[in-house]
Order: C-alpha cells, then sequence, then structure tokens
C-alpha cells in the first residue's frame, strides 16, 4: 500500500511540475488602486486552488462542529426520555393472541 502512495505522489509532483513549465505566461492582476502585480499563470491557479481548500476545510470544521451539538442535544434528549421510564421489570415473554389461538388448537 505504501507503494501505491508513493506511486501517487510522485504522479501528483509530476503534474504539477509539467503544469507549471507550461503555464509561465505572466498574469497582470489589477484592482483600482489598490493592487497592481504581474505573476506567472501557474501561481495563479495553485493560490486560487489553496484559498479553495482552505475554504472548503473551514465549511467542514463549521459542519462538524453543528453536528456535534445536534448529537449532544440528541443525547441528552434520549437520556431524559430514558428517566420518564418507570423502574419496573417488565414481564419477560408476553403472549399475543395469536400464540394464545395455536396453543388451543395445537394441543
Amino acid at each position: 500500500m505504501k507503494l501505491l502512495y508513493t506511486i501517487i505522489g510522485t504522479l501528483i509532483v509530476l503534474f504539477i511540475i509539467t503544469f507549471s513549465l507550461a503555464n509561465t505566461n505572466p498574469v497582470h492582476l489589477g484592482y483600482y488602486e489598490f493592487i497592481d502585480v504581474t505573476v506567472p499563470t501557474y501561481l495563479l491557479i495553485f493560490v486560487s486552488f489553496g484559498v479553495g481548500i482552505i475554504f472548503a476545510g473551514f465549511m467542514g470544521i463549521v459542519e462538524r462542529f453543528r453536528l456535534s451539538r445536534e448529537v449532544t442535544r440528541l443525547k441528552r434528549a434520549v437520556r431524559d426520555l430514558e428517566k420518564k421510564i418507570p423502574t419496573e421489570k417488565m414481564p419477560a415473554v408476553q403472549e399475543t393472541a395469536a400464540e394464545e389461538t395455536t396453543a388451543k388448537w395445537n394441543p
């Protein structure tokens, strides 16, 4: 399995290197007077990809936190409902109407 991860990692690194070499054209970025910079195309794409990964990770953390709170709330509700159930022992076996009918016809 470690060999498979090494091969996949090597292929990803090779893709990144060849992508970077093929996309070295400069791109001018400007936003009014605040931003005025020229960067290679591959750098712009990698930065955009990295920001997307960070944003998606943040959204995943927020969702995990929400689900954790929901689980805690539901566990509390189950605990409260279990307290309302009487603690008396219930009979282990209860005969149903069908079992009683079968018992009458099969002596």
